[in-house]
């Protein structure tokens, strides 16, 4: 602790008045006001390999060689490029260009990394993420210019694009006997595939192979496709009338990742799919039954607030439209939600509304009228109208830090009418939100109860029409009893306090931190599902439980799960039912 204060005491002249600040108390925390839950979450890796990065060498920047520079990129790319951008220009994490760097200099760089800063930034020294040799050149890269990782447009898709079974050598009906309605597509995050499992039987189905880390699993309209997107920018089509479900066409539309949609609106059923990338920034509209890419639209552009531009405006969730034949992407640094109209592609229109910066995930409420999102870094969920395609509010009075709805949960609160609730990443509070306008107008677009559940670091909250539960996951809580279990909440009675279901006791796996993540229900809503996910090289399972009930049901147990993760049961993500 003597050299820490020291070395801070050192530098405490260079910080005052610098957009990222380390004058922290020495008896104070690292990072206060900024959640270890959060912390974890920020700190994920982007797909980008660092030879994918060309290497820029700027005059005047300490110098490196070639091996400095790679250690430097893959370094950058782990740990860094999520919060600040692949560019460093800033995203969710302050800038981190040459024309800030350099004026800092090594010493005060060092010092950064290594101590990190009040505003979220972890201490990646004193942490022990880096070495002391890491951090010096870490120091050293960032006065360097931004390594930029290639383009990716039409000729790069393309060459990706692999049409695996032609649409005319597809079956002309269903040639399984699976109840198909009732199918879950899970994700086996670190193995790179999805495993589709019969919900009715909870058999395994087929395990396909998709690009790495899938992040969503979307249903075409008629229920027949299954897409699904990898954070390394891979979508793959399934055909779920084959004998066995697999992979009927393949493409890669960027290098990194989140989003992947299909059309929905009457006379364009399963005729487009739509895909969102981080990088390149920019949106793909392809054919729905082959993936054939048709046409690009980067969304580098201006920020809502500051007017500033962005050349890194990441596409965050994307939601098809059920009034016009639209879908609703959501970008990110820009705060921006494009109404993309997908009528005629040719000539495209997009109604561009502004909303509120850092944009992430969301949903529809119960009419599927308006849509729900949330802006994490601000603290606020927006709220679309797509049927007149403008803002109606955005809410940010009683919203909790970095709210993290996945898709949100719809239900009918006993006092207040219709809500849509979230959780969030940064504290234990699940707020609820009025949206029925007409009925219940005084409720209308505020938070009008606010819950506690057990902790920060919740990702996915869910319910069902046919369900009085509420259930709270909360993988990201540093504390294992938290983690390991959910917290459970009874709609009729939400003053009632809630039960903690210890899911990942009930999965009786060996060692490892065994995280409970993303309840997901089954089509009638009697069953709820949720993830133990564990390490690559440990066991994990799918527990699932029954809802009424609120006790284990099966456990489902298969060499083959490997780190599951996200569950979409067909008919419930091709109805939006959530």
């Amino acid at each position: 602790m003597t050299n820490r204060n020291t070395m801070l005491a050192a530098t405490i002249s260079l910080m005052v008045a610098m957009p990222f600040s380390l004058a922290v108390a020495a008896d104070k925390p690292l990072h206060p006001g900024t959640p270890e839950p959060e912390l974890r979450y920020k700190g994920a890796p982007v797909p980008i390999k660092p030879g994918e990065a060309e290497t820029v060498v700027t005059p005047g920047a300490p110098p490196l060689t070639k091996a400095e520079f790679d250690r430097a990129k893959q370094i950058f790319f782990e740990r860094c490029a999520g919060c600040h951008g692949v560019l460093r220009k800033g995203a969710t994490g302050k800038p981190l260009t040459p024309d800030i760097t350099r004026a800092k200099g090594t010493d005060y760089l060092k010092v950064f990394v290594n101590y990190g800063s009040p505003a979220g930034m972890p201490n990646f020294g004193t942490g022990g993420e880096l070495k002391p040799a890491d951090v010096e050149l870490m120091a050293k890269f960032l006065q360097h210019e931004p390594p930029q990782p290639p383009e990716w447009g039409m000729k790069e898709m393309k060459a990706s694009w692999k049409l695996l079974v032609p649409p005319k050598k597809r079956p002309k009906k269903q040639e399984n006997k699976y109840n198909l309605s009732n199918v879950f597509s899970v994700t086996l995050r670190d193995s790179g595939e999805v495993a589709l499992i019969d919900g009715d039987t909870k058999k395994i189905i087929n395990i396909v192979k998709t690009g790495y880390a899938v992040h969503i699993s979307r249903l075409s309209h008629s229920g027949r496709y299954l897409y699904v997107i990898g954070r390394d920018g891979q979508v793959n089509l399934i055909d779920l009338w084959m004998k066995t479900p697999d992979n009927v066409a393949v493409i890669k539309i960027g290098l990194e990742a989140r989003s992947v949609d299909t059309s929905k609106y009457k006379g364009y059923e399963d005729k487009y799919a739509i895909a969102g990338s981080y990088w390149p920034p920019q949106y793909t509209i392809m054919n729905g039954d082959t993936l054939e890419p048709l046409k690009i639209v980067a969304t580098r552009g201006y920020t809502v607030d500051t007017q500033e531009y962005h050349p890194e405006p990441r596409v965050a969730s994307i939601v098809a439209s059920h009034f016009h034949p639209e879908f609703v992407v959501n970008v990110k640094e820009t705060g921006q939600t494009l109404m993309v109209n997908y009528a005629d592609i040719n000539n495209l229109k997009v109604t561009t509304i502004g909303t509120e910066r850092f944009l992430h995930d969301g949903g529809w409420d119960a009419s599927k009228r308006y849509f729900m999102v949330a802006a994490n870094q601000r603290n606020t969920i927006a709220v679309v109208d797509a049927k007149e395609d403008k803002l109606v509010k955005l809410v940010k009075d009683g919203v909790g830090k970095t709210p993290h709805p996945g898709r949100g949960a719809n239900f009918v609160d006993p006092k207040f009418g219709p809500v849509w609730a979230t959780s969030h990443l940064g504290d234990e509070t699940v707020v609820l939100i009025g949206t029925d306008p007409e009925k219940h107008k005084a409720n209308a677009w505020k938070v009008v109860r606010t819950l506690k559940a057990q902790g920060g670091g919740s990702l996915f909250i869910k319910t069902h029409p046919n369900s009085k539960n509420l259930w709270v996951d909360s993988p990201l809580n540093p504390d294992a009893a938290v983690s390991q279990s959910v917290a459970v909440f009874d709609i009729g009675n939400l003053d009632k306090p809630f039960q903690v279901i210890k899911v990942a006791e009930m999965a009786g796996l060996g060692e490892g931190s065994k995280r409970v993540v993303q309840p997901e229900y089954n089509k009638a809503g009697d069953e709820v599902w949720f993830s133990v996910w564990n390490g690559k090289t440990q066991e994990s399972a799918i527990v699932i439980i029954d809802d009424k009930t609120r006790k284990l049901k099966q456990v489902i147990k298969d060499k083959r799960l490997i780190t599951p993760t996200g569950k979409f049961n067909v008919y419930n993500t091709q109805n939006d039912v959530y």
